[in-house]
């Protein structure tokens, strides 16, 4: 039995990868793409893969109109919110690979999906050693009372911080919220200078020509300090396997479960 699965933003940088990915499984069939720019046509012309016949629609409202078990939402944060509830309320479970989302998002996101008793795995980078990063720095805060988070990316990518960074600091605020020697009120100078405070944590968003994806988190003690970070090369190849195991894991779940390690036995 296969899963069938409706993917928006299909001709994306990461969308497409994951597209391709899809085709060379046994168990993920496409029945729909979203890409207002090749709307009308099928995936596999706009991607020269063969194997993937399914058609390319302008919206995903269009798209949900074919039957499907697992939505994939990669698109941007301006519209994956909207995207995710539609589709909820047609059925299907929800997987989000868009970056920018906030907590609030993910509350409604989550109010429905309950409600039509559907999972939601959100991801902030699918990448498997993005969720080593995660389990690592989880284990070092138990251990370690400081921590910040430096968030890296592209000079155009428009969303600071990135999902990746969010997703990090909402799991290790659930293990101890950092204890900064100098409270940050009491900081002398541009209080923008310390970061922006998510979920406790203090993060640096850095968009610069020359990186790709990256997080770092690093822990400080006297006389020691501990750095565990990741770097993505620039295809989207890292992302995709991860992409798998959510679509084929997400039916396990009710409600939003955020990141990959959610469903991951590490």
């Amino acid at each position: 039995m296969t899963i069938d699965v409706c993917l928006a933003g299909a001709t994306g940088w990461a969308g497409s990868e994951l597209a391709r990915g899809i085709a060379r499984t046994d168990d993920i069939t496409l029945v729909a793409a979203v890409s207002r720019k090749a709307a009308g046509r099928t995936l596999g012309d706009v991607l020269g893969e063969s194997r993937l016949a399914c058609p390319v629609y302008a919206s995903a409202d269009e798209a949900l109109a074919s039957p499907c078990d697992v939505f994939v939402e990669y698109t941007k944060p301006d519209t994956a919110r909207a995207n995710a509830l539609a589709a909820l309320d047609r059925g299907p479970h929800v997987v989000i690979g868009t970056s920018g989302l906030a907590d609030t998002d993910f509350a409604a996101i989550d109010a429905v999906a309950r409600r039509q008793r559907r999972g939601a795995l959100a991801c902030g980078n699918f990448a498997l050693t993005v969720v080593l990063l995660q389990k690592f720095a989880e284990a070092a805060a138990r251990v370690i009372g400081q921590w910040e988070i430096i968030d890296y990316a592209h000079d155009d990518k428009v969303d600071a911080p990135s999902g990746t960074a969010r997703e990090l600091a909402a799991l290790l605020v659930k293990v101890r919220s950092p204890e900064p020697t100098i409270p940050l009120e009491r900081t002398v100078g541009p209080r923008e200078a310390r970061g922006a405070t998510l979920a406790g944590t203090q993060v640096h968003s850095i968009r610069l020509p020359g990186y790709v994806i990256g997080a770092e988190v690093i822990f400080g003690m006297a006389d020691q300090r501990l750095t565990i970070r990741h770097d993505a090369g620039s295809s989207a190849r890292p992302y995709v396997d991860g992409a798998l195991l959510a679509i084929r894991k997400v039916a396990t779940l009710v409600g939003v479960h955020r990141g990959l390690g959610s469903v991951l036995d590490v």
